[in-house]
């Protein structure tokens, strides 16, 4: 028979970890007005749309631009008088009285890595460079600042991401704690949720090994070892030299690892979503934030290039782009119309904030290869539930969809938008490796997007 760890043992092992705020983070609350701030959502989920989707295809079309400019498809009519989307996301489109949508975000990245970057943190990075690293001088992930100032109960994780390391070459920055520490790294599943195998590992006890023997740093590494699904799919675990004490009761907790069992679902709900990586992976998000997860990073791909691996559509080497978008966008319009209802349904959706959004738009014009370029300069955002309003457009593009002419938003100040909402003073600080105060976000939050 199996053995788990009892409560009591797990709060042996945690120690004042387990029962709380640690001095530092005691010390950061207590410097910022965070607390006193009012939260209109528990938890943010963030679909990063890896690659970059357009603007013209989604919600921003321009269906009376010149032929180079309007591009492959039409637009189709929302329930909001004089607001239409992209001719390809009909059902996005029947929901558009229940969210926001932002069509005058704006930054200077144009290469993946460095806007992967930006999009992931709200912090515009040092250069924009396709060649930026991964470093524990950039900024943490939003999840890990959450997990900094407001973690959530202990056997939960408060900060979630899968089922990705997004990558263009090489490792994407922002999708861990950075210099917070391996403390507040996601737990993260690399694994497909789409899978019939798919299941977060657990962390279990031979028969040979009493509970008590929790209470050695060094057995718990060694029993780890010899789990090695853990270190392959777990920041967690592979952070546990630092944490184990996080990661036994997280990873032993019933009530977490049951969020990470999709047989539980009916088969029409996860039919709803779509039976795709990215719709299963949205449903886990719904499970996970269910379970009391406060930010949870789903990435539709793992990287950019090559068909059906994410929203990056030049069109060049040969590729389809047309083929690529009826590929993607109809994938797009069935999970995220599903996640929606589904929060609905629950009477999830006021107290969760689901933000769609990539590092970047597309060109206005199509490019001689056939498809659209990376365009930073203006492109579209998605904000619904946990107080965003409804039926809401934010901003306003020019003929071409090329510039903003109305409204005003950058990547930090979505950044700020999202750490509001959950209670978060924007201008809280957390303190990097050289112990300097650094704010949370460097925006302000998107005023009009609250009701």
């Amino acid at each position: 028979m199996t053995t788990h760890p009892s409560r009591r043992a797990v709060l042996r092992v945690g120690g004042a970890g387990l029962l709380g705020l640690g001095y530092p983070q005691l010390h950061e609350a207590a410097a910022s007005p965070s607390a006193a701030r009012r939260a209109t959502a528990k938890a943010v989920i963030f679909l990063h749309q890896w690659g970059g989707p357009g603007q013209h295809e989604t919600f921003d079309p321009k269906p009376t631009a010149p032929d180079n400019v309007r591009g492959w498809f039409g637009a189709t009519q929302t329930r909001l008088p004089g607001v239409i989307f992209g001719e390809r996301i009909p059902r996005i489109a029947a929901l558009a009285d229940k969210f926001t949508v932002v069509r005058c975000l704006q930054h200077g990245m144009k290469n993946h890595n460095s806007a992967g970057y930006y999009s992931l943190t709200g912090v515009a990075p040092p250069t924009d460079d396709q060649r930026l690293r991964d470093t524990l001088e950039l900024f943490p992930a939003y999840g890990s600042i959450v997990d900094r100032l407001a973690p959530a109960p202990r056997g939960v994780a408060t900060f979630v991401s899968f089922p990705h390391v997004i990558a263009d070459g090489s490792v994407t920055p922002g999708q861990h704690a950075s210099f917070l520490g391996k403390a507040h790294n996601p737990l993260f599943v690399n694994q497909d949720p789409n899978r019939a195998d798919f299941r977060l590992p657990e962390l279990t006890l031979p028969d040979t090994l009493p509970v008590e023997r929790l209470e050695n740093r060094r057995d718990i590494l060694r029993l780890i070892d010899e789990q090695s699904d853990l270190l392959e799919t777990s920041l967690v675990a592979r952070g546990l030299d630092e944490t184990y004490q996080k990661a036994v009761a997280m990873l032993t907790s019933p009530r977490f690892k049951q969020a990470f069992d999709l047989s539980k679902e009916p088969q029409a709900v996860r039919d709803r979503y779509g039976r795709t990586t990215y719709g299963q992976s949205c449903l886990l998000a719904r499970r996970a934030v269910e379970a009391g997860a406060k930010f949870v990073n789903v990435y539709y791909a793992r990287s950019i290039g090559g068909f059906g691996q994410g929203w990056d559509y030049h069109g060049f080497r040969g590729e389809d782009t047309v083929g690529r978008l009826n590929e993607l966008l109809p994938i797009a319009d069935q999970t995220l119309p599903a996640l929606l209802t589904d929060l609905e349904e629950r009477g999830m959706l006021n107290d969760v904030m689901v933000v769609w959004v990539g590092e970047f738009g597309r060109t206005p014009r199509i490019s001689s290869n056939g498809g659209r370029d990376h365009w930073p300069q203006c492109y579209s955002a998605l904000i619904a539930g946990g107080g965003a309003k409804r039926g809401f457009v934010y901003g306003a593009s020019d003929r071409l969809g090329a510039y903003p002419t109305l409204g005003q938003a950058r990547p930090e100040d979505l950044a700020a938008t999202m750490f509001a909402a959950l209670g978060l003073d924007p201008e809280a600080e957390v303190r990097d490796k050289l112990n300097r105060p650094l704010p949370i976000a460097r925006g302000k939050p998107i005023a009009e997007v609250f009701a």
